[in-house]
């Protein structure tokens, strides 16, 4: 399937960010075939057990062509963390047969993900102030939790540090799903971070993206 969504965002002048997404509808053979890999990412994938899995990281090198980047132009350093080469900041996610990034002047994460009862049974290891603004009973619970573990999924891949937690270091504000926004904050090492959250749903996705602030 050709790309799925772009979307442009600009917080202030002179900042660009862009994030695009990717429904994996092709097979294996057909994504490999239209993508250049540079020899460590070769080997990263030669080593997936899961199609799903290289499908995923293979549509991700299809959204870096439509930036006009390619794989060469993407490394990873000693944490995990993306770059690319002497430009913007990247992010990259991808959850089933969504796969997205995100490429921006500014600090940046991304995250996606399906929505789905599982996330009832892990809510208490990754929540904490946040459910004294849920209604349990509500029939949005599942999809303001799916925001949540977005959002601190996509601060942590910020700021990439050993030893934060989900449910101690970051906080999610108070919002509603048709704000599509809001504010969060992570607590360590002696001080506090505030980021600027946004998010969407995208069929039975969850599509969450932050800025440092």
């Amino acid at each position: 399937m050709p790309l799925y969504k772009t979307i442009h965002f600009s917080r202030s002048v002179g900042t660009t960010t862009q994030i695009l997404v990717w429904k994996v509808t092709e097979s294996y053979a057909e994504l490999l075939e239209q993508v250049v890999l540079n020899d460590s990412n070769r080997l990263r994938l030669d080593g997936m057990k899961s199609e799903m899995h290289q499908r995923a990281f293979l549509s991700v090198r299809k959204l870096l062509h439509e930036t006009g980047h390619t794989d060469l132009d993407l490394y990873y350093d000693e944490f995990g963390k993306p770059h690319l080469h002497g430009e913007n900041h990247i992010s990259i996610t991808h959850s089933h047969n969504f796969s997205a990034i995100i490429i921006s002047d500014e600090t940046v994460g991304i995250d996606i993900e399906l929505q789905r009862d599982k996330i009832l049974r892990i809510a208490d290891k990754f929540c904490d102030s946040e459910f004294q603004f849920f209604d349990k009973d509500s029939e949005e619970y599942i999809r303001k939790l799916t925001v949540i573990w977005g959002a601190k999924e996509a601060i942590f891949k910020i700021r990439n540090e050993k030893g934060i937690s989900f449910k101690d270091h970051i906080k999610v504000n108070s919002f509603e799903l048709e704000s599509k926004q809001t504010i969060a904050e992570l607590h360590f090492n002696n001080s506090i971070k505030y980021f600027n959250i946004h998010f969407e749903e995208i069929e039975d996705f969850t599509l969450v993206y932050a800025f440092e602030n």
